[in-house]
C-alpha cells in the first residue's frame, strides 16, 4: 500500500512535473504538425542547452527568467540561423535545420563539460534525461496541504515553472486558436485575411521555447522531443477536427505523463528488478507506444483499416472484372 506522505513528498511532485511538461508542449506542437514544423521542436529543445548554459555563467543563477531568457535567445537564434544556412548553402530546409541543432547542441555540451555548471547538476545526462526523480515537497504532510496556498507556494521551482508556462500555453492557445488554425492550414488564405501568418509563426516558436526551456530542467531533451511530437501525431491519426484533435493530444500526453510515471516508479517494485526506470524516459516510451497503437489501430488512417479497405477495394475490382466477363 503507497505511503500518503511519501506520495505527497516523493511521486506527486515528479508526476505532476512529468505530465505537465507532457501537456505544455503537446497542445503546441499540434500547430507545428500541422505547419509540417515538427522537427522544429526537436530543434527547440536541443538548442535551448547552450542558451540555459549561457545564462547560467551570465547570471551565475538557474532561476526561472535567466533560464527563460537564456533558452528563448537560443531558440530565437537558432531560427534565424536555420534561415542564414539554408539561404547561404542553397540546400533544404530539414538539412539546414539538422545542421544548425546539432552544432548549437554540441556547443551546450561542450560547454556544461568546460564550465562550472555541473555544480548546480547540470550534466550531459542531466540534459539527455532531466532529473524527475530528484523533484520532491518536503514537508508535505497529508492532503489539506493540496489546499493551503501558503504549503502550495512551496512546491519545487521546476512544478511552480511548469504550472506557469502551462496556464500560459492554454492562454496563448485560447487567444489565437483561430489566427492559429488559418495561418498552420492555408498562410497564404491568412495573410489575405490581414492575419499576419509570419508573426503568428513566431509567437507559436517563443511559446515553444517557453515550453522547451521550462521542461527541459526536469525532464530533458528526449522527453521534451517526445512531447512536441507524439501526442498530436496520436491524435491526428484519430480524427481530422482541430478541436477534437486537441482534446485527444491533451489525453495522450496526460495518460503519458501519468501511466509513464507510474510504470517507472512502481514497475520495478512489483517485478522486482534490481535497477529502477527513468521516469522521463518511461514517459517518453508510454507517448511512443501511444503513437505506434494509433498508426496500427485507428479507424479510419490506421494500417490495419487501410489495409481493410484496400483488400475490400481489390475485391470489389475482382468481382467487377468477373461480371464483366459473364
Amino acid at each position: 500500500m503507497i505511503d500518503l506522505r511519501d506520495f505527497l513528498e516523493i511521486d506527486l511532485p515528479a508526476l505532476a512535473t512529468g505530465t505537465l511538461a507532457a501537456l505544455a508542449c503537446g497542445l503546441l506542437g499540434n500547430f507545428l504538425l500541422l505547419q509540417r514544423r515538427s522537427l522544429l521542436g526537436d530543434a527547440v529543445s536541443h538548442v535551448v542547452l547552450p542558451g540555459i548554459v549561457i545564462a547560467f555563467l551570465l547570471t551565475g543563477s538557474v532561476g526561472t527568467w535567466p533560464m527563460m531568457l537564456g533558452g528563448g535567445a537560443a531558440a530565437v537564434a537558432s531560427v534565424l540561423l536555420i534561415d542564414l544556412v539554408q539561404r547561404a548553402a542553397r540546400i533544404e530546409p530539414g538539412a539546414a535545420m539538422g545542421m544548425v541543432l546539432t552544432t548549437l547542441f554540441a556547443l551546450g555540451v561542450v560547454l556544461l563539460e568546460q564550465s562550472g555548471a555541473r555544480a548546480v547538476h547540470l550534466d550531459v545526462q542531466h540534459a539527455l534525461m532531466g532529473s524527475l526523480e530528484g523533484i520532491v515537497w518536503l514537508g508535505a504532510r497529508d492532503a489539506s496541504d493540496l489546499l493551503d496556498p501558503a504549503r502550495l507556494a512551496t512546491l519545487p521551482e521546476p512544478l511552480l515553472r511548469l504550472a506557469f508556462v502551462t496556464v500560459g500555453v492554454l492562454l496563448f492557445l485560447l487567444l489565437l486558436r483561430k489566427e492559429l488554425a488559418i495561418a498552420s492550414f492555408d498562410p497564404d488564405h491568412a495573410r489575405s485575411l490581414g492575419i499576419p501568418a509570419r508573426g503568428i509563426g513566431q509567437l507559436l516558436l517563443l511559446a515553444s521555447a517557453a515550453a522547451a526551456v521550462a521542461s527541459f530542467d526536469a525532464v530533458g531533451a528526449i522527453l521534451t522531443i517526445a512531447m512536441f511530437v507524439c501526442p498530436p501525431a496520436t491524435a491526428r491519426m484519430l480524427t481530422d477536427r482541430l478541436s477534437m484533435q486537441i482534446g485527444l493530444s491533451a489525453l495522450a500526453a496526460v495518460l503519458a505523463g501519468v501511466l509513464g510515471y507510474g510504470l517507472a516508479a512502481w514497475a520495478p517494485l512489483a517485478l522486482g528488478l534490481e535497477r529502477g526506470l527513468g521516469a522521463a524516459g518511461t514517459i517518453a516510451v508510454v507517448a511512443g507506444g501511444f503513437l505506434a497503437l494509433s498508426i496500427l489501430f485507428a479507424p479510419r488512417y490506421g494500417a490495419l483499416a487501410r489495409a481493410r479497405a484496400g483488400s475490400s477495394g481489390a475485391r470489389g475490382d475482382v468481382g467487377g472484372e468477373a461480371g464483366a466477363g459473364r
